[in-house]
């Protein structure tokens, strides 16, 4: 009985060069490149396309779209702007229901400002009740030049605002809810503080009563049956 001889046979020593030039000479496929990408050019696919598409904020998990302006004009020139939008829920048999409130400022950077709330069961729907609102409940507001005729309180519940005239360049100097109503009643140079109580809606409401308060020059004039100076009211 003949024996086979089982021992393995030596590969020949040119097999990893063979091997090496076999890898490097690879038919290149039609339409698909075998260039490695460059060091700083970044994939189609993956992660880093993930972030390139959110960074654009045309896709991406992670990326941030184009922030929406709160803010717009219509024909009449009247600007709305959301101060807040709340989300109230009720408790009910089958679950809870969830409703928003949105608090709206509306002006025409004239002279005129109000105030509106709005609920409904979508955001849009709010803030459309609230601007319709904020409409019918306009302020005249006496202005001389950019800012105010002169220092005055308004105070709603727990929060109180003090509004004082500023010189031409001064700026708003105001908190978020205050700010937005006083640029859209055309107040451009303003100090502001407020007192007591940050809600929203008592600082929206205190704003606009001090807003009320302001007597111009000749208001004050015609009232008091007297002859101001010529500069009375004025920095």
């Amino acid at each position: 009985m003949s024996q086979e001889n089982t021992e393995p046979t030596p590969a020949p020593a040119d097999a990893p060069e063979a091997a090496a030039d076999a890898t490097v000479s690879a038919p290149a496929v039609e339409g698909v490149s075998t260039e490695a990408p460059a060091a700083g050019e970044r994939g189609r696919g993956g992660r880093d396309g993930g972030r390139e598409g959110g960074r654009d904020g045309r896709g991406g998990g992670r990326g941030r779209g184009q922030r929406r302006d709160d803010r717009g004009a219509d024909e009449s020139g009247f600007e709305s702007s959301v101060i807040r939008i709340y989300r109230c829920s009720k408790v009910v048999k089958g679950g809870r229901t969830f409703s928003f409130g949105a608090l709206v400022v509306a002006g025409d950077r004239k002279g005129q400002v109000g105030i509106g709330y709005g609920k409904a069961n979508e955001v849009p729907q709010a803030v459309e009740k609230a601007t319709k609102e904020a409409r019918r409940s306009l302020v005249k507001v006496p202005l001389v030049g950019t800012t105010i005729p002169h220092l005055t309180k308004g105070k709603t519940g727990s929060s109180a605002v003090t509004l004082v005239p500023a010189r031409p360049g001064t700026g708003v100097t105001a908190g978020k809810s205050v700010r937005a109503m006083l640029e859209l009643a055309g107040v451009t140079d303003i100090l502001s503080k407020a007192y007591g109580s940050t809600s929203p809606k008592n600082l929206a409401k205190a704003t606009i009563d001090a807003l009320s308060r302001l007597r111009s020059a000749e208001h004050v004039s015609g009232s008091r049956k007297v002859q101001l100076a010529e500069k009375a009211g004025k920095i």
